[in-house]
């Protein structure tokens, strides 16, 4: 198997085997021939057709980060979407994976900082493609209205041939996304590695009582201020 060719295989996670995911890949980019024509549809359906929903970044539910769950539910979180995202992408061919780091969003609430323990998000993730000859870096997360109640602005817009990540300041020079410690890239998702690193730095502050409170803060929009 070449460098690319792992990029577009079917996994557990990235199942474009499966039969809506394939189908929907499909339709999204209906009537378009270039890799960048595709790529900018497929990132725009991603980021604004599921919902950001931080509630099920539960690592222990190994089911949640599968792109045919996510397509389903039509909700989900930065892996999740990410995978999503990179899932379409290789079942219309274009190689893709995904890239995991550490992340501060200086824009969430201190609710939310207060109930991670952190302001850390340790294993944010990101889609990579792979075209003319380059990776570039997809960050689908925020929907438009998520981002719109959450002062998530500038929102990530994507042109088809440069990086789409959060930027490092907002519409109003405030902090807003500072990229730390980079997990590196993947052609299928490390959960195990993960979920060892939430244990280490989550799961002692949330599951004392308040692991099921994260439905809660997020059905009542605390990620705005």
């Amino acid at each position: 198997m070449d460098d690319f060719e792992e990029y577009l295989q079917p996994t557990y996670f990235f199942d474009f085997n499966h039969k809506p995911v394939y189908n929907k890949a499909f339709e999204i980019v209906n009537g378009l021939d270039s890799p960048k024509e595709q790529a900018i549809s497929l990132f725009y359906w991603v980021r604004d057709e599921i919902k950001y929903n931080m509630s099920t970044y539960i690592p222990s539910v190994k089911s949640n980060f599968r792109a045919s769950v996510t397509l389903r539910r039509k909700n989900g979180f930065c892996v999740s979407k990410s995978i999503l995202l990179s899932t379409f992408a290789r079942a219309i061919g274009i190689p893709a994976r995904i890239h995991l780091c550490d992340l501060i969003n200086h824009k969430v609430s201190q609710k939310v900082i207060d109930f991670m323990g952190t302001n850390i998000m340790y294993y944010h993730g990101y889609s990579e493609f792979y075209i003319d000859k380059k990776w570039i870096k997809l960050t689908p997360s925020f929907d438009t209205k998520t981002a719109i109640k959450g002062d998530f602005l500038p929102m990530v817009e994507f042109d088809g041939e440069n990086d789409a990540v959060f930027p490092a300041y907002d519409n109003k020079g405030n902090q807003f996304g500072e990229y730390l410690e980079d997990r590196g890239v993947h052609a299928d998702l490390p959960l195990d590695e993960i979920e060892e690193l939430f244990k280490e730095k989550y799961y002692d502050h949330i599951l004392n009582d308040r692991f099921q409170g994260v439905r809660k803060l997020n059905d009542k929009n605390v990620l705005s201020k």
